[in-house]
């Protein structure tokens, strides 16, 4: 009788010991989404702020997240900052992001900055509640240069390995 007490412990403790395992192995919950943007004028503004800082900082992650899907098409993340990381370019001036209004194409709302006094503009779109930028109408050149293979852009850019 003693024997069988002991082998259903042992098993109770195995099936415990592999649901624990499989719990570690499938996390019961998934990353929280990202809260929703405010549909404004000055949020949007806040955002382009942020993320025109972290590009010249060389923060290139949270960019490539604010890029909309067609964007994103282009290349992949890791292409895109290992890119970035391999090949540092652009100008060492921060940015200065200004204002942002709507009455792009297809309504796209405009972030007007400027870096080192160059006037420049960027295309958002308000799009499933999060303000997204559009890389090709933004910046059709670096759409040519990251559809290159990774020699092809490093000698685009003008860097060596």
């Amino acid at each position: 009788m003693r024997g069988l007490f002991v082998a259903i412990i042992v098993a109770t403790a195995v099936v415990f010991a592999a649901s624990c395992t499989a719990g570690a192995a499938h996390p019961a919950t998934s990353p929280a989404p990202l809260p929703p943007d405010p549909h404004t004028a000055s949020a949007l503004l806040k955002i382009a702020r942020v993320f025109n800082h972290e590009y010249d900082t060389g923060d290139y992650g949270p960019v490539y997240t604010r890029w909309d899907a067609r964007s994103q098409a282009i290349i992949t993340r890791a292409d895109y900052i290992k890119r970035h990381k391999d090949c540092p370019g652009g100008s060492q001036a921060l940015s200065q992001t200004e204002s942002v209004s709507p009455g792009g194409p297809h309504g796209a709302w405009l972030v007007h900055y400027q870096i080192g006094g160059q006037q420049l503009t960027d295309y958002w779109f308000y799009v499933h509640r999060r303000w997204v930028f559009d890389l090709v109408l933004s910046n059709p050149g670096a759409v040519k240069l990251y559809r290159m293979s990774p020699q092809q852009y490093a000698a685009a850019v003008g860097c060596s390995h």
